[in-house]
């Protein structure tokens, strides 16, 4: 399963042969330079992708731990989780911190209650995902409803790219869609509050 583009227009910029090399040959990494400075006020749209022998996400005997990792870190160090999506190999999510050290930390704190509960499960150990997560600062209501409704319908479009139409009104059981409020903190910026899926 591919990851989708986001569909938000950015700024194209000279690529820089800088940092560390990918970590999986013949795939550029997520860039090892200095991430933006974070405001509050701002939501970011957060992408993780696990290593190829991660079994399949989308399954309850992998679901079920990362639930339990939701709970413990949806809220910690000034993080806190309020929209996520998984599919087969990677993760989405839309966080909220209160700068960029507290999405670092948060995510981080995350990421590792993932990894050791994914590894539980397969019963091994040593990484479980790729490289650093790719974050994306949304700043303003179109670029929030535009992220909104790409991580609730990931995998309707996904299905969509395979051929296979979903019945209306799908929601997607692996995500927030369906609404799991024990695993997810409402928003507190006002982007995320008053903003709305963007029609496709």
């Amino acid at each position: 399963m591919t990851q989708l583009r986001l569909g938000l227009k950015a700024r194209r910029r000279k690529k820089e042969l800088r940092g560390r090399p990918p970590n999986v040959p013949g795939k550029p990494g997520v860039s090892h330079l200095r991430r933006e400075v974070l405001e509050r006020r701002f939501p970011v749209l957060v992408t993780m992708r696990v290593k190829e022998h991660v079994w399949n996400l989308r399954s309850q005997r992998c679901f079920r731990p990362l639930q339990t990792a939701f709970r413990k870190g949806r809220d910690r160090f000034g993080f806190q989780l309020s929209e996520f999506s998984v599919q087969g190999n990677h993760l989405h999510f839309i966080v909220e911190a209160e700068d960029e050290k507290s999405l670092a930390r948060g995510v981080q704190g995350l990421t590792i209650r993932m990894a050791k509960a994914l590894n539980r499960v397969m019963g091994r150990r040593g990484k479980v995902f790729t490289d650093r997560y790719h974050a994306r600062i949304l700043r303003s209501p179109t670029q929030a409803g535009y992220a909104l409704r790409y991580v609730l319908t990931n995998y309707q479009k996904h299905m969509t790219k395979l051929g296979q139409l979903l019945p209306a009104g799908f929601l997607d059981p692996y995500s927030s869609a369906t609404r799991f409020p024990d695993l997810t903190q409402p928003p507190r910026t006002w982007l995320l509050q008053t903003a709305a899926p963007a029609p496709s």
